[in-house]
C-alpha cells in the first residue's frame, strides 16, 4: 500500500512537470527561405505561456505577422541581432499585430515595415521591452505611420525601446490606460513620443531628438475615449528637435512646428517636470487648444490643469518653423523674434475669456529657473489698445499639485 501511495505521487508529480513543460514550450526559429511561413506558423499554433525564440540574423518577411493567442512572449537575441526586415513586403497592413492579451516582445527589431511596425489592439497586459522600430531610408512620407501602436488598450508598458522615421509617432499610445514610456529613444520621427486620448500615463527617462516635435500629449476628437488626462512627462530630455515635418498631407500631426520641445493640445491633468528641454528651432513647450473645425458636440479642445516645473531650457525659437500653421508666425510676431520657452495660446471657453478660468483649472508654471513665457490674451490680440500677450512667468505662480504615479502589475 506504501508503495502504491508513492507510487500514484509520483505519477500525479509527474504529470504536473509535462503538463507545465507542455504549456511553457519554447519554439526557435532561425532565419530561413520559409522565415514567414515559419514564424506565422509558430504564432497560430502557440498555446498560452509559450515562448517563441528568434535567433539572431535577419529575417526576410513579405507579409504581416499576427498573434492573437494570450500569454505569448515573442523574443529575440537582441535589438540589433535579431532584425525583422519587410523591406519587399507585398501584403498586410502591419509589420506585427497583436490582439490577445498578456504578451510579452522584446529583444528584437522590425524594419522598413509597408505600414505601422507594431500595432496592438484592445489588450491587457502588454509589454515592449527593448524592441526597436526603423524605417531605415531616412526620414520620408512613403515611411509607416507608426513605429509601437498600441491603442485601445489597459496596462502598456514599453521600456528600454528605440523608435526612428516614423511618418505620424515612433512611440505612440492612443485611446488607452495605464501606461508606463521609459528609458527609450525617439529620433527622426515626425512625433517622437505621443500620448493621445489617454488616462493615467507617465513618461520618463527618455530620450526625444531629430524629430519634429520631441513629445507630444494630444487629445482628439471623432475618437471613442476622449477627454485625456492625468499624464505626467518627466526626467525626459526633447533636444533639437528640429526635423522638417514629413508627415503625408492631411495627418493632423503634419501641423506640428518643425523644433518643437513638447507640445500639450486639449488634455486635462497635465505635469511637466525635471525635463532638460532645449536646442528646438520653434519653442521648447507649447500648450494649445485644438484649432480645427469639428461636429463632435462631446469634445473639449482647451488643456485645462495643466502644470510646468522644475525644468531646465536650453535656447529656443533661433529658427522658428512658419510653415506650419499659425502658432510660430503668432509667436514671432507677439514677442517681436525673441521667442519663449514656454507659449500658451490663451484660449478658453467664451465665459472663461470674460469671468476667468476655476482655479483648479488654471496652469500653473513655477520653477523653472530663466524660463520665458508668453502667453495671448485673446480679447486683447483682437482689439486694439488693449494688452495682447502676459510676459510675466510669475503671472502663474502657483501651488504644485502632484499627480500619482503610474503602476500595475508588470510581471504579467
Amino acid at each position: 500500500m506504501k508503495f502504491l501511495r508513492l507510487s500514484s505521487q509520483f505519477l500525479f508529480l509527474a504529470t504536473l512537470f509535462v503538463s507545465a513543460s507542455i504549456s511553457s514550450a519554447v519554439q526557435l526559429i532561425k532565419p530561413s527561405e520559409n522565415s514567414y511561413l515559419d514564424i506565422q506558423e509558430a504564432l497560430i499554433l502557440a498555446e498560452p505561456g509559450d515562448i517563441i525564440r528568434l535567433s539572431a540574423g535577419i529575417f526576410t518577411l513579405e507579409d504581416s505577422l499576427s498573434l492573437d493567442v494570450p500569454g505569448v512572449q515573442i523574443e529575440g537575441e537582441g535589438m540589433g541581432q535579431t532584425i525583422l526586415d519587410f523591406s519587399n513586403q507585398l501584403s498586410g497592413a502591419q509589420g506585427l499585430s497583436v490582439t490577445s492579451d498578456n504578451v510579452t516582445l522584446q529583444d528584437f527589431a522590425i524594419q522598413n515595415a509597408k505600414g505601422d511596425a507594431i500595432k496592438v489592439k484592445s489588450v491587457t497586459n502588454i509589454k515592449f521591452l527593448r524592441v526597436k522600430t526603423e524605417w531605415t531610408n531616412g526620414p520620408s512620407s512613403e515611411n509607416g505611420a507608426y513605429g509601437l501602436y498600441p491603442v485601445e488598450s489597459k496596462n502598456v508598458l514599453i521600456d528600454g525601446c528605440v523608435a526612428i522615421g516614423a511618418s505620424d509617432a515612433g512611440i505612440y499610445v492612443g485611446q488607452s490606460q495605464n501606461i508606463i514610456v521609459r528609458n527609450s529613444r525617439a529620433e527622426f520621427n515626425v512625433a517622437g513620443i505621443e500620448i493621445e486620448n489617454s488616462y493615467f500615463a507617465d513618461v520618463y527617462n527618455n530620450t526625444a531628438t531629430n524629430n519634429t516635435g520631441g513629445i507630444l500629449v494630444f487629445d482628439l476628437p471623432g475618437l471613442p475615449q476622449q477627454g485625456g488626462h492625468h499624464v505626467r512627462v518627466f526626467n525626459n530630455r526633447s533636444v533639437g528637435n528640429n526635423t522638417d515635418n514629413f508627415a503625408p498631407e492631411g495627418n493632423i500631426v503634419g501641423e506640428v512646428p518643425r523644433g518643437t520641445g513638447i507640445i500639450i493640445q486639449a488634455n486635462s491633468d497635465v505635469e511637466i517636470f525635471n525635463n532638460e528641454i532645449g536646442e528646438n528651432d520653434t519653442v521648447n513647450i507649447a500648450v494649445v487648444t485644438y484649432g480645427n473645425d469639428t461636429d463632435d458636440k462631446t469634445y473639449y479642445p482647451h488643456p485645462k490643469s495643466i502644470q510646468i516645473h522644475g525644468n531646465t531650457f536650453g535656447p529656443t525659437g533661433y529658427n522658428p518653423d512658419t510653415s506650419k500653421g499659425e502658432l510660430a508666425k503668432i509667436l514671432f510676431d507677439l514677442s517681436g523674434g525673441d521667442m519663449p520657452d514656454i507659449f500658451w495660446d490663451g484660449l478658453l471657453p467664451f465665459t472663461q475669456l470674460i469671468f476667468g478660468q476655476p482655479e483648479n483649472e488654471k496652469m500653473v508654471v513655477t520653477n523653472n529657473g530663466n524660463a520665458t513665457l508668453l502667453a495671448i490674451k485673446p480679447i486683447g490680440y483682437m482689439l486694439p489698445y488693449f494688452e495682447s500677450a502676459i510676459i510675466d512667468i510669475h503671472e502663474f505662480d502657483g501651488e504644485i499639485i502632484p499627480l500619482e504615479k503610474v503602476e500595475f502589475d508588470e510581471t504579467f
